[in-house]
């Protein structure tokens, strides 16, 4: 199989629409930072119509708060790239569809943007879960915007993967 992704991307995308495929589970993602990389590398997989149900390009802040019920507030309070939101981007991609799994991300891929508290690679990725807890953690990323980015995908499949594997 050949694909646009590295292969260690494509391997795990592939595990997550395959088990949520046996478990009859619909997947949305919420993505900032990666501008619907997340979303691309799962239906760069054949058959993954089965499982993807829709992506959210949420790069302004405003389109946070549209899409996804981030509360302006919360992103004053905050900072737009912060666990706070992440986690709030992943429950608004939840309610906001018919799904039982989604990914959500924000993050600063440089290489502008970063400041002392919050430098270029710091990235906060969620996964909401209709059925578990919120996931929640924060990256800290080395490299190019690129690798910021694919590394971002990574980490976020690896998440939702996390939460439907028993």
């Amino acid at each position: 199989m050949v694909s646009m992704y590295p292969y260690s991307i494509s391997k795990i995308a592939n595990e997550l629409i395959e088990t949520c495929k046996l478990k009859g589970l619909k997947i949305a993602t919420a993505e900032s930072c990666t501008g619907g990389l997340i979303a691309g590398s799962l239906t760069a997989i054949s058959g993954s119509s089965a499982v993807f149900e829709r992506g959210f390009n949420t790069y302004s802040n405003q389109s946070k708060c549209e899409l996804l019920n981030v509360s302006f507030d919360d992103i004053v309070t905050f900072g737009a790239v912060s666990e706070q939101v992440a986690g709030k981007m992943a429950e608004g991609a939840l309610k906001n569809s018919p799904v039982h799994l989604t990914a959500a991300v924000t993050g600063i891929a440089g290489p502008d943007g970063g400041s002392p508290d919050k430098p270029v690679g710091t990235v906060y990725i969620a996964s909401a879960c209709s059925d578990r807890e919120t996931l929640n953690k924060m990256f800290l990323f080395e490299g190019d915007r690129d690798k910021v980015r694919l590394d971002t995908v990574k980490e976020a499949l690896i998440m939702m993967l996390l939460q439907v594997v028993d």
